[in-house]
């Protein structure tokens, strides 16, 4: 049977594919709270990791361990970037990920993990410091799967970081160091666990607000996560079905 694992920081992240997929609590997985489902044949794994870095690349490495699965999704809300092409309730694919503010403050300014030379991945014959690559290939066909059922969405690169961004200022700086569409909290410590163990994955969230001066009557996170949720929900029927759709396979 294949497996497929949906990570989330925070219950409201998850709560209606919860119910989409009819998943019931699974026991057994120390601390981090996990539902289980099955659809057309694959399981379907619904963890809840907790928000930051620390405990995102905790629970996927457990995840990663005790349950070997064929794809890694992680969700949940996320901030775009001005001039991006994206609004609130859109969806965002990352084809790569970075950990933004992981560096080096100089005298002359940022800089990356490369100006000290000690990467945080090597392996498999790459050395990788800021940027931790996604399969492109999995995230095009989400993109090719979002387009064709009605969602709007936008792949490019996102951007992890621990302190969000509430001034706008503070995005200008952050696409100064590198390029990138979106902005979250835990997408780059996922995608660097799953790369190191040899699994792919696949991020999408859904936009909550602009990167901009902090004003959360701008904001609408119901409608980001449940955008995102209709279409994970779509996306793991076709993607489990005996037959899958031409977006999913």
């Amino acid at each position: 049977m294949s497996r497929i694992i949906v990570t989330a920081s925070t219950r409201m992240e998850l709560s209606e594919l919860l119910v989409a997929t009819s998943a019931s609590a699974l026991p057994g997985a120390g601390h981090v709270p996990l539902h289980r489902a099955e659809i057309g044949g694959t399981e379907i794994l619904l963890a809840l990791t907790g928000i930051g870095k620390v405990n995102a690349a905790s629970a996927a490495t457990l995840l990663c361990e005790r349950y070997t699965p064929d794809l890694m999704i992680n969700t949940g809300c996320g901030g775009a970037f001005t001039g991006a092409g994206l609004a609130v309730g859109d969806l965002a694919i990352a084809d790569s990920e970075c950990l933004a503010d992981e560096g080096v403050q100089t005298p002359s300014g940022w800089r990356g993990l490369d100006l000290i030379g000690i990467p945080v991945y090597e392996g498999r014959g790459e050395r990788l410091f800021n940027r931790i690559p996604l399969d492109r290939e999995v995230a095009r066909r989400a993109l090719d799967c979002a387009t064709v059922s009605g969602f709007s969405a936008i792949m490019g690169p996102f951007l992890t970081v621990s302190t969000c961004s509430g001034t706008a200022v503070q995005g200008e700086e952050l696409l100064r160091r590198f390029p990138g569409i979106c902005e979250n909290m835990e997408g780059g410590a996922v995608a660097q666990v799953a790369l190191m163990y040899g699994i792919p994955s696949l991020e999408v969230r859904g936009i909550s607000n602009m990167v901009e001066d902090r004003d959360l009557s701008r904001w609408n996170l119901k409608r980001a996560v449940g955008e995102v949720q209709r279409f994970l929900a779509l996306y793991l029927e076709q993607a489990a079905a005996p037959h899958p759709g031409p977006c999913c396979k």
